[in-house]
């Protein structure tokens, strides 16, 4: 009979998270989107604290970002991966980022040139 070794990776550092690294990872989103929650319906709305604006908007995408950092990196298992598909799938999303900016820069711009000069005037 042949001798079957099913602990290949002895003396290697397993790749993926266990349990407790789950764990941490599904706090700090939970403590973000608290941190969210916190400030919309109680800094904005319920005591007034701050006012709707840039700043809140920043400081919402800012929180989004790091969540969604924290879902590709360990959820998603990009941060096990090999450096040449992390620069990959970064550029393809920088793009991805560029072409929704210059959508938004031009439909505001045709948003402004047919109200000031319509298709169809009444």
């Amino acid at each position: 009979m042949s001798h079957h070794n099913d602990n290949v990776a002895v003396g290697h550092e397993q790749e993926g998270m266990d349990k407790k690294g789950i764990w941490r990872i599904f706090f700090i989103l939970l403590a973000l989107t608290a941190l969210e929650f916190l400030i919309a319906l109680g800094f904005v709305h319920h005591w007034g604290i701050i006012q709707k604006g840039m700043f809140v908007n920043v400081v919402y995408i800012i929180l989004t970002l790091m969540k969604a950092y924290y879902i590709v990196a360990y959820f998603m298992h990009l941060k096990f991966e090999k450096s040449g598909f992390i620069v990959t799938c970064s550029v393809a999303f920088i793009f991805i980022i560029y072409f929704i900016i210059l959508l938004l820069i031009e439909g505001g711009f045709l948003a402004g040139a047919l109200q000031s000069h319509p298709v169809y005037p009444h």
